[in-house]
């Protein structure tokens, strides 16, 4: 861990998964906007390069802190850090990973992590900064879940539920900072396929679907920011995906379960490569 005191007088925002894809394109954007940073990820040499960069394009303070969230001890000390920082204010919780492997078959390991990733990881870092920004009245969270919470399909049983799982708890989130009446703002971030590293980590080509409905991650982490400004609660990247997930409030359960079981995952071979965005 590369770890300093912030003393510089701007806002600091801790990013997890920031060693790629979209955690590394908000390290980026939030960098531009004139934030210090916490990057947060399993890959030291990955954050150490991506922290270069961005001292040497912007002049920010940025700390790197190598850390496995599905571990209790180094979930631990990215809570501590961020409860012991005064001008903490924002989160983005995006350290996530998928499998591809029917339930039965799959490796109960990789699902327990990612259990305690996408939910508990999730839960515990909001708790910490949540009161920082309360008494502040400022700050932002992001969650960033999938346009797969919407939906359930075969070999992604729980990928699906936790991502859900997210979008429940985000918008639980919301509701009590409004009834706190407090400015703080939360938001639960659904993309559909976007062009990271995700997919290819678990073995998935990118041409099982058109390239039409693949998404830059640049476009994704520009909607997520336009819609905090906004005060939006859920953010779907996309026109597209915004019909989609539209249509699928509409659909009653059988045809739900038809469109899930014709899905990308039901055409492909039932192999589990996990992939950890973090």
């Amino acid at each position: 861990m590369e770890q300093e005191q912030n003393q510089t007088g701007r806002p600091l925002a801790l990013i997890t998964g920031a060693s790629s894809g979209l955690g590394a394109v908000f390290a980026r954007r939030l960098a531009r906007e004139g934030y210090d940073l916490v990057l947060v990820a399993r890959r030291k040499e990955r954050l150490e390069s991506l922290a270069g960069e961005l001292r040497q394009s912007t002049g920010i303070f940025v700390e790197t802190l190598p850390a496995d969230l599905s571990q209790d001890d180094a979930l631990r000390l990215v809570e501590e850090r961020i409860a012991g920082a005064p001008n903490f204010e924002f989160l983005v919780n995006n350290a996530g990973f998928g499998t591809m492997s029917l339930f039965p078959k799959a490796d109960v390991a990789s699902q327990d992590a990612m259990h305690r990733l996408h939910v508990l990881a999730t839960m515990r870092l909001t708790h910490a900064a949540l009161p920082g920004m309360l008494a502040r009245n400022k700050g932002y969270i992001v969650n960033v879940s999938s346009v797969a919470s919407f939906l359930q399909g075969p070999g992604n049983v729980n990928y699906c539920s936790t991502k859900a799982w997210m979008n429940s708890f985000t918008e639980g989130i919301y509701v009590e900072l409004q009834y706190m009446r407090s400015d703080v703002r939360v938001q639960a971030l659904c993309p559909g396929f976007t062009i990271t590293e995700f997919h290819h980590a678990m073995g998935i080509d990118r041409s099982f679907v058109s390239r039409s409905w693949w998404m830059p991650a640049e476009k994704v982490v520009d909607d997520s920011l336009a819609g905090l400004k906004r005060g939006k609660l859920f953010v779907i990247p996309g026109l597209r995906y915004k019909l989609i997930v539209l249509v699928l409030k509409f659909l009653p359960g059988f045809l739900l379960h038809i469109v899930a079981k014709r899905g990308p995952a039901n055409r492909r071979e039932q192999a589990t490569h996990p992939k950890r965005e973090t």
